[in-house]
């Protein structure tokens, strides 16, 4: 009798040692699992955040081309002096891109690409016209900008802001508005503003160099999509 007894309690121990290790291994399987996890999640995170400088870095150098093409569409006497520059700036950005692990000379057009053709109609200006034309409606903006603008007035709704590349002390260049013109950019995803004047013309309703737009931008980020702009002078 004793020693069917002595049997059964080995049996059980032995039977308890095999369920911990089940449990443990369970535990182990489980800890991997999350670990598996958090991996995916930052892996993903940091490609996303990628994919957002390249893609600020790309529209920069699209918006610099494409500035160059307009000039040697219609040169003049300073043409080639901002054609140089311009192309300084594109080198610089494709260092850029190459630091950033970025397709190098990869250039893409933002969403001011389709606007253009906007420059080509100061007419509109003139207010009883506008209200004959429908297709303006779309662009409330652009029917603000330029002289037309009072002090204080929101511009460019809708556009989004980069920079040019160049250096120097804080300014902007535009597509809309004269040199001289001075303009507030408010980054609406951190509340940064920061006032600057155009001192040259670009593709874009505002571009900025890189001391403005070291004041606004969010970290590692080289586009701004929730952009507020207003002409202040």
């Amino acid at each position: 009798m004793s020693r069917r007894r002595s049997l059964g309690t080995k049996k059980k121990i032995a039977l308890l040692v095999s369920a911990a290790s089940v449990a443990g291994a369970g535990a182990f399987v489980m800890a991997n699992a999350s670990n598996a996890a958090q991996t995916t999640q930052n892996a993903q995170t940091k490609s996303a955040q990628d994919s957002t400088v390249c893609q600020g870095l790309a529209t920069a150098l699209g918006n610099n081309e494409r500035f160059i093409e307009g000039q040697r569409a219609a040169p003049d006497a300073q043409s080639e002096a901002r054609i140089a520059n311009r192309e300084a700036v594109i080198e610089e950005i494709k260092r850029k891109q190459e630091a950033s692990g970025c397709a190098v000379g990869e250039s893409a057009q933002d969403s001011q690409a389709a606007q253009p053709p906007q420059e080509a109609q100061p007419p509109q200006t003139a207010q009883p016209p506008q209200s004959a034309q429908p297709p303006q409606a779309e662009q409330p903006g652009d029917q603000a900008d330029g002289d037309a603008a009072q002090a204080g007035a929101q511009v460019c709704n809708g556009s989004t802001v980069t920079l040019s590349g160049e250096g120097g002390a804080p300014a902007a260049s535009s597509n809309q508005f004269p040199v001289g013109t001075k303009l507030r950019v408010t980054n609406l995803d951190n509340d940064k503003s920061t006032t600057v004047e155009v001192n040259s013309v670009s593709g874009s309703c505002v571009l900025l160099n890189n001391a403005a737009f070291e004041q606004v931008r969010e970290q590692g980020k080289f586009l701004i999509r929730r952009a507020l702009i207003e002409k202040v002078g």
